[in-house]
């Protein structure tokens, strides 16, 4: 087996999505604001990260529960973050992020009958973050207090709901206001009762989740190429499939997508949850940080000698995703739950049917790659070739690389007495190398922890005098990342 390379692959899975019809499934939710004639609810849009705590209501009737990634977000859906941070991310890879202690609602997610897509968000509290894909033809309504703004592409802003006043920061645009033209690096202020006119500043204040702002934003830049060869509507995920995989030549098999550091034991769907939604059913929700697309477009095989791998094909599955599972091999059938969740009981069932594996810091400057992780608690974009250290892995099992964390100086706040909060854990990142003692960084490890649990939802980050980085992902089945040593800088 020889793995393609990432052209081909590119191309390879680009046409592919490309030639197949893409029917998304409707939800069945009435919309909030006043629907557009001609236009359907032919939506799904996902939240693509969890870290920390992140909840989400799915109009179950059971209020907020916990939330996990790849979790589909529809219409009138809505999310809220603690001691956490999400990600959201739309069919053409525009992004909407989350600080702790904030809410929105998506009173509106509509598809035209030319394809083009109107999303509102409603922001009702705490730090929002938009980021816009240069899409010819969709609207993006920003929705705050009073103010309904609509955001134009390539449009990025950073946006502070405090009292009775909300800060909008403009981080590229411009922005309109009204008849006002606000352009990139300015910041307007709103009275939100409407008894004072909006004012603009002349620059924009350092905030302590900007820089995980910048670094996401950033990720979906690099790997936006690949969604770029396809003109679908439904390209989003596979940045995650480019990072976190890439295609072999399985010989009879044919050419089959595998995440890396997959193992031959490994299984695509021993692990995950099947998520309630009325008018829609169960969803297989996929916790690996690219398993998106593969869980909604295609289907699994198993390669004698290889392992399971995913090819493209057929149609688009949106909220029923389960035709998806029933064809994931002979003999293999995952199947949803019988009936709908009873009044009071969790719309989220738990499928653990094999111990789940993580990659994930094991000492405070060390990273480890494990053989059957495929990817669960590798950070995205954050540790450069992952080829290359899956081929160390089947080599000897484990792969390990030199890490540090990196914290900005406006997180500093969020240390007390040399330990981490858990809100100012989430805006760090982990780096590939060695920490250099500038630009904030509290190098190798600082003495963070993270503790979590994939059966409770939503893992929670802790800090730990000597403990790991706390950028792995919550562990399955309420297991935890732990490590001591380290030091700070």
């Amino acid at each position: 087996m020889n793995a393609i390379s990432a052209g081909s692959a590119t191309t390879f899975l680009s046409v592919l999505i490309l030639a197949a019809a893409l029917p998304a499934q409707t939800t069945g939710a009435a919309a909030f604001l006043a629907p557009i004639p001609g236009a359907s609810k032919v939506r799904i849009v996902r939240l693509s990260e969890v870290k920390g705590e992140v909840q989400a209501d799915r109009n179950t009737g059971s209020g907020f529960e916990p939330a996990m990634t790849n979790l589909p977000v529809v219409e009138r859906m809505r999310l809220r973050t603690g001691d956490g941070v999400a990600e959201v991310e739309f069919e053409d890879n525009s992004t909407l992020r989350l600080a702790p202690n904030s809410m929105v609602d998506f009173p509106q997610l509509e598809r035209l009958p030319s394809g083009a897509t109107v999303s509102s968000v409603d922001v009702r509290g705490g730090t929002a973050y938009v980021s816009l894909e240069k899409t010819k033809g969709n609207e993006f309504n920003l929705l705050f207090g009073p103010q309904e703004l609509a955001l134009g592409p390539a449009t990025h802003i950073r946006l502070q709901m405090e009292g009775q006043r909300a800060k909008l920061a403009v981080l590229d645009g411009p922005v309109q206001v009204g008849n006002t033209e606000v352009p990139h690096k300015k910041t307007i202020t709103f009275d939100l009762q409407g008894q004072s006119q909006p004012t603009v500043a002349k620059n924009v204040a350092e905030e302590p989740y900007d820089t995980w702002d910048k670094d996401s934003a950033g990720y979906h830049a690099r790997a936006a190429t690949v969604s770029a060869l396809s003109s679908t509507p439904y390209a989003y995920g596979l940045n995650d499939m480019a990072y976190y995989g890439s295609f072999m030549d399985a010989g009879g098999c044919g050419m089959m997508w595998r995440p890396y550091f997959a193992g031959a034991g490994w299984d695509p769907y021993s692990n995950g949850a099947w998520a309630w939604y009325p008018g829609g059913g169960y969803s297989w929700v996929s916790p690996y940080p690219w398993g998106w697309t593969p869980y909604h477009f295609g289907s699994w095989m198993m390669c004698p000698g290889m392992g399971w791998g995913w090819q493209p094909g057929g149609a688009w599955s949106g909220i029923n995703n389960t035709a998806l599972v029933v064809r994931a091999g002979p003999g293999h059938y995952v199947l949803p739950p019988s009936h709908p969740p009873r009044p009071g009981a969790p719309t989220m069932a738990v499928v653990n049917m094999k111990p789940a594996v993580f990659s994930q810091m094991t000492r405070a400057d060390s990273f480890v790659f494990r053989k059957g992780s495929a990817g669960l608690g590798i950070p995205r974009g954050a540790l450069g070739n992952l080829n290359h250290f899956s081929r160390e892995v089947n080599r000897h099992g484990i792969a390990t690389t030199p890490v540090y964390v990196s914290l900005p100086r406006s997180a500093m706040p969020g240390m007390a007495g040399g330990r981490i909060s858990p809100s100012a854990l989430n805006a760090a990142s982990i780096h590939r190398g060695y920490a250099m003692p500038q630009g904030g960084v509290y190098g190798r490890g600082g003495g963070v922890g993270a503790r979590g649990g994939f059966n409770g939802g939503a893992g929670h980050a802790s800090a730990s005098p000597g403990g790991s980085s706390g950028m792995s992902s919550a562990g399955m089945g309420g297991g935890h990342a732990s490590a001591g040593g380290g030091h700070g800088h």
